[in-house]
């Protein structure tokens, strides 16, 4: 009788039943479980609505705390972040990798000595680069353009050396660029007029430029107003401050050199490249430079030369050369261009034209020593070869090798030719326009937080790991320029970013940017920090960052969570002031964005605009 009860009436009902309502509430906890852990997708609509109702107009770059979540660190039992110390005063205008001393160590031969050698790890500093006493916010672009502070570059060696062609002018207590150089004293527009009367500068055609050996890059800083965006570089000078100047001007520019190894820009960049009075050898070494002009040159894009040895009929006697001797120079590079398909457009004075033609089914090429490399974007520390970049295959003689770009500005948003001809793996015409809108939102998100980017307060502006150039697209205004950067341990991208009439560099986060200090405004990164952190030292990268941000500059990072929190502890110790705050889309995304202002203080003083020291 006992067992009978297993036998009474409803019981199977009821037992089935009791199972039926267990796995209905594991399947319930389940997915629960799995939407917080997801973030918000697109059928999120209440949590995602509720989200973007939040306020953020109102807030601003340094008071975050009515309006977002600070997130708190998990401490561990770690040991409280550090603070950094001030480093001396000598190192005001400390570049890691050009320093004078050590590249004295290096031979002169090929410039190698003007290239970069950065500092082992037990000579790298660990402190906070100063300012300059009396350093002061640079003016705000275009004034920026024509007037720069003394007390910020305070070097004057320039006004005296280069007082008779127009370059610079020392006046009470700023710099005076008056717009000339010595191959244009009478000014760039000037200049910039002529070459337009041979290369289509005023439509859109050309939009991107390299100026090589670009004195205080008065050529860059005049072709902005054109909607041409040139990439200018000059080697390290202790005295000159070349490219100091230029980016204290708001202008684009790197210290670099032409030298043994080849330039961190990818092939097929530059619509047009021009060398004025730059003192290059180009017939040395087999015309070496020459062809590295040309491999980063655009089919289709042109090359100006003005200087020696143009027009050397008249100024044989004052560069001191032999008539013979510049004459010789001068058939040297026509042959030099013949061999890599450039046609001579224009020589008129002072000035030289060629265009590289837009393929090679009508070059003459038998003599020429092609480059083997399946890579031609492979550059970083790559020694620069005796051979020519091949053109990319076209089916026809009118096709544009490498595809033809849209003018700009319509080149901007239009699909790439790499990404249209799949060049970049896993990356499609579709995936490129998602990144776009991506890019759009968080730009906006952003300018919710801090109202002042998009204006001329943030002229300079650096994303350290750009990706397609979502960001810097999407931020596109004549108040700023971006040096979009791709990382050397990410995918190769950095030629569609051109492609889109863009600039930027290869760079490894590991060593020292190829800046002086103070030379940013606005720095942003995304993805950088998880990038890095098993290959060198988080607090190296953002001592460098530090470095190269103006006083009272900020900053954006984004990046997981747990990397986030790793680099707010060491952020800490600089000096700046620190929100960590939640994603766009709310708290459950795993995705977290620190901003950052550097507060205000000099080199020899503890002045600073907080009391958070």
């Amino acid at each position: 009788m006992m067992g009978s009860k297993y036998h009474l009436p409803g019981y199977r009902t009821r037992g089935t039943l009791s199972i039926f309502i267990v796995i209905g509430l594991c399947c319930f906890f389940y997915l629960l479980g799995a939407w917080q852990k997801s973030g918000f997708r697109k059928g999120d609509g209440i949590p995602l609505e509720i989200t973007r109702q939040i306020d953020c107009n109102n807030v601003t770059i340094l008071d975050f705390e009515a309006h977002h979540n600070d997130l708190e660190i998990i401490e561990h039992d770690e040991p409280r972040a550090k603070l950094f110390k001030p480093c001396d005063i000598q190192y005001t205008d400390y570049t890691p990798c050009q320093e004078q001393d050590r590249a004295m160590q290096f031979p002169r031969e090929n410039m190698i000595y003007r290239e970069r050698h950065c500092p082992p790890e037990e000579e790298k500093l660990h402190c906070l680069i100063p300012a300059p006493k009396g350093y002061v916010t640079p003016f705000p672009w275009p004034k920026s353009r024509d007037y720069v502070h003394y007390a910020n570059v305070p070097y004057k060696h320039l006004t005296v050396e280069k007082a008779v062609q127009n370059w610079v002018q020392f006046q009470g207590d700023v710099f005076k660029f008056p717009g000339g150089g010595t191959m244009f004293p009478q000014g760039a527009d000037a200049y910039i007029d002529e070459l337009a009367s041979v290369i289509p500068i005023a439509d859109g055609t050309v939009r991107t430029a390299l100026d090589t050996g670009c004195g205080v890059a008065s050529w860059g800083a005049y072709l902005l107003k054109r909607n041409v965006l040139a990439m200018s570089f000059a080697p390290r000078d202790n005295h000159e401050a070349q490219v100091q100047f230029a980016l204290e001007r708001g202008v684009p520019a790197i210290i670099g050199v032409l030298g043994s190894i080849n330039l961190p820009y990818p092939s097929r960049a530059f619509d047009m490249a021009q060398c004025s009075r730059c003192l290059i050898p180009w017939t040395a070494n087999d015309g070496m430079y020459l062809m590295e002009v040309d491999r980063v040159l655009r089919p289709g894009g042109y090359w100006i030369l003005s200087g020696p040895p143009i027009n050397w009929k008249t100024y044989y006697q004052t560069w001191k050369r032999s008539k013979e001797d510049l004459n010789a120079e001068q058939t040297e590079i026509e042959k030099l261009a013949e061999l890599l398909c450039w046609e001579k457009k224009y020589e008129k004075g002072d000035i030289a034209i060629w265009r590289k033609k837009v393929n090679d089914k009508s070059c003459q090429r038998n003599s020429a020593n092609i480059c083997t490399s399946k890579d031609a974007d492979d550059v970083w520390y790559r020694k620069m070869g005796t051979c020519v970049t091949p053109f990319p295959e076209v089916s026809s003689k009118d096709e544009v090798a490498g595809g033809e770009l849209k003018k700009f500005p319509a080149r901007l948003f239009a699909v790439p030719p790499r990404i249209a001809k799949g060049s970049i793996e896993g990356v499609t015409a579709e995936s490129y326009e998602e990144d776009n809108k991506l890019w759009k939102k968080r730009l906006n998100g952003y300018k919710r937080i801090n109202r002042l980017i998009g204006t001329t307060r943030y002229r300079n502006v650096m994303d350290m790991n750009a990706g397609l150039g979502g960001f810097a697209a999407a931020l596109e205004s004549p108040k700023s320029w971006v040096m979009n950067v791709v990382p050397t341990i990410s995918k190769n991208t950095l030629g569609v970013i051109y492609e889109r009439g863009l600039i930027g560099m290869y760079h490894d986060w590991c060593e020292g940017f190829s800046t002086y200090p103070r030379t940013y405004d606005l720095i942003h990164a995304s993805g950088v920090f998880s990038l890095y952190q098993n290959r060198c030292q988080l607090e190296d990268i953002l001592l460098e960052v530090d470095r190269i941000l103006r006083p009272e500059g900020a900053v954006i990072l984004r990046d997981e969570v747990d990397v986030m929190n790793k680099v707010k502890k060491i952020a800490g110790g600089m000096r700046w002031t620190i929100r960590l705050m939640d994603h766009e889309d709310g708290p459950l995304v795993p995705e977290k964005i620190l901003v950052a202002v550097k507060q205000y203080w000099v080199g020899g003083s503890g002045n600073s605009t907080s009391s958070n020291q």
